[in-house]
């Protein structure tokens, strides 16, 4: 769970300054210098609006990055089977990849992407 919440009333509440705001709560300085500057940036302060709750709170402090318009993805299960075929790489996957999308992902968020994919379609199921 986060601590936005005990964070922005340490803050602004009681006017801590970062480094004992980010002491008191166990974390990084510069973690609580970045959640300060994503609540300056979505313009919340304090006290917190009414009916703002945590998941709604942190929806706005960290919304989630969607693709760009026009990009498309990989298939994946078809890039699962390749990788599973000797001297197959990701790497040589991402180029083929890029030379049918010019426009496509670039390596590190091809291989996010793949990532997610395989935790998501792999679960794992015990037998007793």
């Amino acid at each position: 769970m986060r601590k936005i919440r005990e964070l922005l009333r340490l803050k602004f509440a009681l006017g801590l300054s970062d480094r004992k705001v980010a002491a008191s709560l166990s974390i990084a300085r510069s973690t609580a210098k970045e959640c300060l500057n994503r609540a300056a940036a979505a313009g919340i302060g304090w006290p917190l609006p009414e009916g703002l709750d945590d998941a709604l709170l942190e929806a706005r402090l960290y919304p989630v990055k969607s693709l760009a318009p026009g990009i498309e993805l990989p298939d994946f299960g078809h890039l699962q089977r390749e990788l599973s075929r000797p001297g197959v790489t990701r790497m040589l996957l991402w180029q083929e990849y890029k030379a049918q999308h010019p426009q496509g992902l670039q390596y590190s968020a091809f291989c996010e992407h793949y990532r997610e994919f395989c935790a998501e379609a792999s679960p794992v199921m015990r037998f007793e």
